[in-house]
């Protein structure tokens, strides 16, 4: 069995929620990555900021991105997977709430996070095809 642990990447950085969106924004540039982790103060996950949220929510709004913070945009308690789930979980997960990215969780802890590709690099072809035709192919 293939666990979440497995085919996550590790090392996701968070933003912290107090953090604006030009912060977020530069460092999802600097990591070449199109989503972050939003982090507390206590260190724990309360949302993730993807850069379509940044155009979509923030900018054609006409809000500033150096004033709006991160957490403003962590709406609901986030999708998560935790880290020993299997890999018929994550893609029920993943599918279900038509998400591209899923955070994934040990003792209440963010310890990385899986990705589209990541599920390509590691799932049979077959799985990943329906994967793309539930989520990506339907927008």
């Amino acid at each position: 069995m293939t666990t979440a642990r497995e085919i996550m990447h590790t090392g996701a950085v968070c933003v912290q929620e107090s953090e604006t969106l030009e912060d977020a924004a530069r460092r999802m540039s600097e990591l070449g990555v199109g989503a972050l982790p939003i982090c507390g103060p206590d260190d724990r996950l309360h949302g993730i900021v993807t850069d379509r949220d940044i155009v979509v929510k923030c900018l054609a709004k006409g809000k500033d991105p150096k004033a709006m913070q991160a957490g403003q945009l962590a709406q609901g308690k986030p999708i998560t997977i935790d880290a020993e789930a299997d890999t018929d979980q994550v893609l029920r997960a993943m599918e279900e709430h038509r998400i591209r990215r899923l955070p994934v969780i040990d003792h209440h802890r963010l310890v990385g996070m899986i990705s589209e590709a990541d599920l390509a690099r590691r799932l049979p072809e077959d799985k990943v095809g329906h994967f793309v035709e539930v989520v990506c192919a339907s927008r």
